[in-house]
């Protein structure tokens, strides 16, 4: 996955993941409008058909970049939780 970073600034930033349609892009928003410092976090498709996902998030008290930076550790986290689930109840 590649990151486009479109706009950056200190309550907003706006970029495009190229090669993603919903799956990724619906997890990361999601993650993102748990934190109670972001303020707005969503996504389009620039084209019915295309791969690649622009998304907005507008934080407030914290760095867009932070606020991704934690939403990716938690993905992380919960996806490593999901596989020792996996791993214990396949045994």
């Amino acid at each position: 996955m590649k990151i486009e970073v479109i706009r950056s600034g200190k309550e907003t930033a706006e970029f495009r993941l190229e090669g993603e349609r919903h799956t990724f892009p619906n997890l990361l928003k999601e993650k993102l409008l748990e934190d109670k410092s972001v303020e707005f976090a969503s996504y389009i498709l620039e084209h019915p058909m295309g791969r690649n996902a622009k998304f907005i998030v507008k934080t407030k008290g914290k760095s867009p970049k932070k606020a991704l930076e934690d939403a990716a550790k938690a993905i992380e986290e919960d996806l490593d939780d999901f596989g020792k689930k996996v791993s214990k109840s396949l045994k």
